[in-house]
């Protein structure tokens, strides 16, 4: 979708909902998790402790709805949202100021979608994006570091890549280490307790090819699954795969 992120965010904030995998091409991604300021620094000690899941791309300050890479509202100009009480998932919105408090502290963490443009620059496909559907997410047998009310598994993301560019698909990946990097996992899903790609956790199931190998980067939907596990008491984050698109080149996360 080759539009600026100011025209996504306005069409985001009319109602439309959609997963933003393959908008914006050249534009950071990111991942929102809001939470009380009183529990901000338990979510910057589970990011510091878990960074490649976890890679802050910048904070807010108490109840501020824009950023420094972020000139919108972060209530309505994302896609779709959901709202947690208590370690549960309590609703899910295209417009989240009715849930918004003064006390939130927002999170911007760096998200997967950004490096696919380079993938595909590369010749590496994206099932996902040729498919028109949201990214599989999975959530796995990996612990994460715990932090303060913070604790839960690695949920990954899973792209199929045919044999011969999966050292392609690492390389380029690698040099975004600040949008998850290299994936964290290559091959047999069962090795990180993934039973069963066509039932992801989260987003749309994509078909894996002969000849193809799934590869799995870590997931910036991990803290929001530490929310859940943590039974923290008020949180909000976007929908997995309807992500915040900043103002913030990817050029600027890339890495020689």
């Amino acid at each position: 979708m080759g539009m600026t992120p100011g025209e996504a965010r306005r069409r985001f904030r009319a109602g439309e909902r959609v997963p933003t995998a393959g908008w914006c091409p050249g534009w950071t991604q990111a991942n929102l998790l809001a939470v009380p300021r009183d529990r901000a620094y338990d979510v910057l000690l589970f990011a510091q402790r878990n960074p490649q899941a976890c890679p802050v791309l910048d904070v807010g300050e108490p109840g501020a709805v824009r950023t420094e890479i972020f000139d919108g509202d972060l209530r309505t100009d994302l896609p779709a949202y959901v709202v947690y009480e208590h370690g549960a998932a309590v609703a899910e919105v295209t417009d989240a100021t009715g849930f918004w408090r003064e006390d939130l502290v927002a999170f911007l963490f760096g998200c997967s979608f950004t490096f696919e443009d380079a993938l595909i620059r590369a010749g590496v496909p994206v099932r996902h994006i040729e498919a028109g559907t949201n990214v599989p997410m999975y959530r796995t047998s990996v612990p994460c570091v715990p932090a303060g009310a913070l604790s839960g598994p690695l949920v990954v993301s899973m792209r199929p890549v045919p044999a011969s560019l999966v050292a392609t698909a690492v390389r380029v990946t690698s040099r975004y280490p600040m949008v998850h990097g290299a994936p964290v996992h290559v091959g047999e899903p069962r090795e990180i307790g993934v039973s069963d790609l066509t039932m992801p956790d989260f987003g749309d199931p994509v078909e894996v090819r002969p000849g193809e190998i799934p590869l799995f980067w870590a997931c910036g939907v991990t803290p929001q699954a530490a929310v859940l596990a943590g039974g923290v008491e008020f949180a909000i984050g976007h929908a997995p795969g309807h992500m915040a698109i900043t103002d913030a080149r990817d050029s600027r996360f890339l890495v020689p």
